[in-house]
């Protein structure tokens, strides 16, 4: 196994390139270093991107948070004004790993792991979250939701990696939030979960809302049907009630050691109405 640490987003696009076998990237390395002591893989190149200027910046820019692919959960939880405007992000990075894994696992390698139930991805798709990626064409951007295409397998092409994430500024009388159920409390991973995005008017009706599930299928599922049943409303009992049924409708779940098909597909909707009430609360209402 060969080790280089990139000094370009450029030079380490180019050695995910060339490399003829099985590559990987290294930032935090809670992921890929806990798979190659398992033997679940066995890299031939790990690209350390670690020393790439400005990888490891939270930057605010005009309309947007640009957070690089190196930075820390904790150092995004530590952020001020991310806590402030984004705090179902926060909430999704604080439940994963322990505080330690938290010094060292990041946003964007939570997102290349691919799992159907990492915490950071439906908060992060629920806020409208885009990744910017270097690759051998040059720069491009996406959404956070066109990245996992199956469990463990990303729509990145050979030689693209992930430098940043950008996440729209919140508009007033907006919030977030994110729940999940886990059979711990502590150091696990979602069995559902759901994030929930609103805009509010300053009347108190939602104009604007996005609701996303986890763990209920191989990717996340964006409930569209389930966001149109609260805006308009100022979230009361029953369209919530509706809102819940059209999560419900949409899940894939599995059904494995930690939960069955119908055990995740009721809680689903259950966290889903949950976490839009939080929300709703978190915006001045």
């Amino acid at each position: 196994m060969r080790y280089v640490a990139a000094k370009s987003a450029e030079e380490a696009s180019n050695f995910l390139l060339q490399e003829t076998g099985v590559s990987r990237v290294l930032a935090g390395g809670t992921d890929v270093l806990v798979q190659m002591k398992s033997g679940m893989i066995e890299p031939d190149l790990i690209v350390d991107i670690k020393k790439i200027p400005g990888i490891r910046n939270i930057t605010e820019l005009d309309g947007f948070f640009r957070i690089g692919a190196a930075v820390s959960g904790s150092e995004v939880k530590d952020h001020e004004n991310i806590n402030k405007m984004l705090p179902g992000v926060v909430e999704a990075l604080d439940l994963i790993g322990s505080t330690q894994i938290q010094g060292r696992c990041t946003m964007v390698g939570n997102l290349c792991n691919a799992s159907p139930a990492a915490d950071s991805v439906p908060a992060l798709v629920a806020v409208n979250a885009k990744v910017n990626i270097i690759g051998p064409q040059g720069e491009r951007s996406c959404n956070v939701e066109e990245i996992p295409i199956a469990p463990g397998k990303t729509s990145l092409k050979k030689g693209e990696f992930i430098v940043s994430v950008d996440i729209p500024y919140r508009p007033e009388f907006s919030s977030d939030a994110y729940l999940r159920f886990t059979p711990r409390t502590e150091m696990d991973i979602a069995v559902v979960s759901a994030s929930v995005a609103i805009e509010m008017s300053k009347e108190g009706i939602c104009e604007n809302a996005k609701v996303v599930l986890g763990a209920v299928a191989p990717t996340v599922k964006i409930v569209g049907d389930a966001s149109k049943e609260i805006v308009g409303t100022k979230l009361d009992e029953s369209s919530l009630k509706k809102m819940s049924l059209k999560c419900v409708e949409i899940c894939e779940p599995i059904s494995d050691k930690r939960g069955t098909v119908e055990f995740r597909t009721e809680v689903a909707g259950v966290l889903a109405s949950r976490a839009a009430k939080i929300a709703y609360k978190r915006a001045g209402f």
